[in-house]
């Protein structure tokens, strides 16, 4: 039974040690990257005090104005696991993820639309940054009808890298369509979360304009100009958590403005867009859990495994190797037995006198204390069948003692 046990504790510790090695290079990788089953996800962050672009078509007049209010932006991510299975080229199958995102700008007075955009995309599950599949498209204009293959995405979009590290990325504005450098300023905690902070500026870019909403805004603003451009700035803000790679906090700072010929500058665009601290709260926590997960499997679990396996694997060895209890119990049979009767606790009474050397001298017949018929229990021997020579002799009769 010891030994049984001993084996499969022994057993159990090899196993243990295997799944300790195994965990951070076979299982820890699996989880992360982007899985295919993504709960689809939502971010909201407001701007206070906002003034935007405001174009409304009334027949065959155009109402153009630039109000002040309140902005919210949602923004959802879904996952598509559906389309990742079955659209992406074999050389980005298991590599790459397929999601839609939907951006709705309301104001937050009267929820009135104010901007809206719909895109799909594919990502690089570990890296997070776009991967080039020529079915990505983007909608900025709410047409029904999209061009497949308008938008080539590159660089950072919606997250950064699993095991983002203190250096710069280039992260896509959707804006300029291209993806521009966010440089890493430090390391900033947000609720009880360390992340990693970096901005990427954008001043003074010439957006691409089209020519018939050029001329309508110029016509607007500045009729007396005879060309003009729309000027876009925007210093962007993410705080990163290093270990997923999501966004714990973001923070744009969006300007638009048109400038003409005749010096005029006309603000189009001024907002000051955060997270809703109920948006920053549940990103949190969600970093919190996975953190958790990816802790768990890639570090402590194998940690834990580790330290079990070996205190299994001791444990076994030594039980096996133990000297067996019943060992001295064995050794106790194997010495010679002692084979002298026990003395009879009752005095013996002596009738005769000693028997001396030079005489003979006939003795009554008694039986031997401790001898073969009585009640006593002889030595043990290591053998159930003993030598005569090790058996009490018998004292010899009366007629046998005449006979001698």
């Amino acid at each position: 039974m010891k030994l049984r046990v001993g084996a499969a504790l022994f057993g159990l510790g090899v196993l243990l040690l295997v799944f300790a090695a195994g965990l951070p290079f076979y299982v820890a990788p699996a989880v992360t990257k982007l899985p295919y089953d993504l709960e689809p996800t939502t971010s909201v962050a407001e701007a206070k005090d906002a003034q935007f672009l405001k174009i409304t078509a009334n027949g065959s007049s155009v109402s153009i104005e630039v109000p002040q209010a309140t902005l919210r932006s949602n923004v959802e991510v879904i996952p598509q696991p559906d389309d990742t299975k079955d659209r992406l080229p074999n050389e980005l199958k298991g590599d790459a993820v397929i999601w839609d995102v939907y951006q709705t700008v309301r104001r937050a007075d009267n929820q009135e639309v104010v901007s809206q955009y719909s895109t799909e995309l594919a990502l690089y599950r570990i890296s997070g940054a776009a991967a080039p599949w020529k079915d990505q498209w983007l909608n900025e204009t709410g047409a029904q009808e999209t061009p497949v293959g308008n938008v080539s995405y590159s660089g950072q979009i919606y997250k950064f890298p699993f095991g983002t590290g203190k250096r710069d990325y280039q992260v896509f504005d959707r804006d300029l369509k291209r993806a521009l450098p966010a440089k890493f300023i430090g390391t900033e905690k947000i609720k009880g979360i360390e992340t990693y902070r970096f901005e990427q500026r954008i001043e003074n870019e010439a957006l691409t304009t089209p020519e018939s909403s050029l001329k309508t805004l110029i016509g607007k603003f500045a009729p007396n100009a005879t060309s003009g451009q729309v000027v876009y700035s925007n210093t962007r803000t993410l705080w990163v958590d290093p270990v997923t790679g999501s966004y714990v906090n973001v923070r744009e700072q969006q300007r638009k403005e048109l400038r003409t010929d005749t010096g005029t500058a006309t603000v189009l665009l001024n907002a000051d867009f955060n997270y809703t601290d109920e948006t920053v709260s549940r990103s949190v926590e969600t970093v919190k859990d996975n953190r958790f997960k990816i802790g768990l499997i890639s570090l402590w679990g194998p940690i834990a495994a580790g330290v079990l396996g070996l205190i299994a694997l001791v444990a076994g060895a030594w039980l096996v190797t133990r000297p067996s209890g019943s060992g001295s119990a064995a050794r106790h049979r194997a010495e010679p037995a002692d084979t002298t009767p026990a003395a009879d606790p009752t005095p013996t009474r002596v009738d005769q006198e000693p028997v001396r050397d030079t005489e003979t001298v006939e003795q009554p017949r008694t039986e031997a204390a401790g001898g073969p018929l009585s009640d006593e229990i002889p030595p043990a021997t290591t053998n159930w069948k003993g030598d005569e020579s090790s058996v009490p002799a018998q004292r010899s009769g009366t007629d046998e003692a005449e006979k001698r």
